[in-house]
């Protein structure tokens, strides 16, 4: 049984919850034949299928063209940024909620882990990725605080934004953070005096802070993050890479066929899913998100039935978030 400070450790937002990641996922069970699986102890059989659960239920990470371009870039940006006194290069993934940036973003953050690992074998306290997220409404302060959670440092009351920034920085410069990942930067708005703080604070701490710093968040090229003086600046430092939806083509087949691959049900045929990829991407619009939400539910959907294979009506059956559902009627009424 797991306390409230383990889950806590699970997440990106901790070292130790990013350390968890980057060290990998569980290995995939195998599944037995049917008679073998017909075989097993009820008691044995409901624990094979609770592993298969959550198996289906981990989000499952594909290397898109998308994540692919952005460790890529992202990748480069340290090398160029290696010897930089100050004006370091950056990188902002925007586009909208739920085509792969968090997943592009991470994917480099754990490229960026291993090299430093590979580079620097045996080495202890190093922590080269910094990963954070901009809460609501955040504050200079706020912001302040969310570094220094993820470093495991303490926060007090009685210690003002200057003092907080000052021991992240101390720390940082200390076991050599590389890249610093500032997810939901759409949460900061220029346009208010609390978001202007908040953007000069991440500022400052891209001038200090010796590392390349990758921003994400939903469509950013078009809030006010890029606009006026503040915004200005952001612009002339950072490269932006645009996610879209995916157009219904070849890498969506192979997207939808890489999904059906890791699919650990004892009755589904290859390739149901594969035949079934336009209808995919008219029900989930391209979203990558909600295509891998789509087949997972069904996946784990089709375990506890006892059905063991997805089928359309079993996709049908998965709500979907309203993004999706939305841009699924708009299509449906386009085509009658």
């Amino acid at each position: 049984m797991t306390t409230d400070d383990d889950d806590a450790r699970q997440h990106l937002t901790t070292k130790e919850g990013w350390r968890k990641f980057t060290f990998g996922q569980p290995a995939t069970p195998k599944l037995p034949t049917p008679k073998q699986y017909a075989m097993l102890a009820e008691p044995i059989r409901r624990n094979y299928d609770e592993i298969r659960i959550d198996h289906h239920a981990r989000l499952m990470v594909v290397a898109t063209s998308t994540v692919r371009h952005t460790v890529t870039t992202g990748r480069r940006l340290v090398m160029l940024n290696r010897h930089a006194i100050s004006a370091r290069r950056g990188l902002i993934v925007s586009g909208p909620a739920g085509t792969g940036k968090t997943i592009a973003t991470t994917q480099l953050g754990l490229a960026h882990e291993l090299s430093d690992r590979a580079a620097h074998p045996g080495a202890h306290g190093r922590i080269p990725v910094l990963y954070v997220t901009v809460p609501p409404a955040a504050t200079a302060r706020m912001i302040a605080a969310e570094f220094a959670r993820f470093l495991g440092l303490p926060v007090h009351s009685r210690l003002n934004t200057a003092d907080i920034i000052e021991s992240v920085v101390g720390v940082c410069t200390k076991v050599r953070t590389g890249l610093v990942i500032v997810d939901e930067v759409h949460n900061i708005s220029l346009t208010t005096r609390q978001g202007a703080e908040v953007s000069d604070t991440l500022k400052y701490f891209s001038e200090r802070i010796p590392a390349t710093f990758i921003y994400a968040g939903i469509d950013i090229e078009h809030s006010t993050i890029l606009s006026g003086t503040r915004g200005a600046q952001i612009a002339g430092r950072f490269t932006l890479i645009p996610t879209h939806p995916f157009p219904c083509n070849a890498e969506w087949t192979g997207l939808v066929r890489t999904m059906e691959d890791t699919l650990l049900l004892h009755r589904h045929k290859p390739g149901t899913l594969v035949a079934l990829d336009h209808y995919l991407h008219e029900r989930t619009g391209g979203m990558i998100g909600a295509l891998s939400h789509q087949i997972r539910g069904a996946a784990i959907d089709a375990i506890l039935t006892g059905d063991e294979e997805i089928t359309q009506a079993g996709l049908e059956a998965v709500p979907l978030d309203v993004t999706a559902s939305n841009q699924d009627r708009k299509k449906r009424k386009t085509n009658r």
